[in-house]
């Protein structure tokens, strides 16, 4: 299995994984839906926080549409990052922040455990500070809940997985 010992990646994930933290609003299916936003090309990854969700563009003036949940505050970020990595079910080592934080809890957690917060799987972004990944808590989803990572229900970050590939661009916006 993929060791995933991502700093502020990991630290993303533990949010809810350590703190529990709920939702503050229902999120909804992936759907398919109008996107007219100019300049993106099919295949990029929009990732709109203030939304709290991520569209894949199809190209065709549509896009599908996720919901996830993203950086609380002070660990928000915007820009444009790459698909590094894909993962499945992998290991997961909490940073040095987390472990801070919550100084019990073990230096790798197996993939595929239920106390793994990764989820299903994962794709890291360029920069080595982030990632797009499943979670272990899926009401956290539609929330602003991590230390920056895109969370997502494990079915949806399965179904995005199949659809992208190392290189995809990612962009974050507010």
């Amino acid at each position: 299995m993929a060791r995933i010992g991502l700093r502020t990646a990991a630290v993303a994930v533990a949010a809810g994984f350590v703190f529990g933290l709920a939702a503050p609003q229902a999120a909804t299916a992936r759907e398919q839906v109008a996107f007219r936003d100019a300049g993106y090309e099919a295949g990029t990854i929009v990732v709109k926080t203030r939304e709290r969700r991520l569209y894949l563009v199809l190209g065709d003036g549509t896009a599908l549409r996720y919901p996830v949940g993203v950086g609380k505050a002070g660990k928000q970020w915007t820009g444009i990052s790459r698909i590094t990595g894909k993962y499945v079910k992998p290991d997961w080592a909490p940073p040095a922040e987390v472990k801070r934080d919550k100084p019990s809890l073990p230096d790798v957690i197996r993939g595929g455990t239920p106390q793994n917060p990764m989820g299903a799987a994962a794709m890291t972004l360029s920069g080595g500070e982030y990632a797009i990944h499943g979670t272990n808590v899926p009401r956290s989803i539609g929330g602003y809940v991590s230390y920056g990572c895109i969370r997502m229900f494990n079915e949806d970050i399965t179904d995005l997985y199949s659809r992208v590939g190392v290189g995809t661009t990612v962009v974050v916006t507010r």
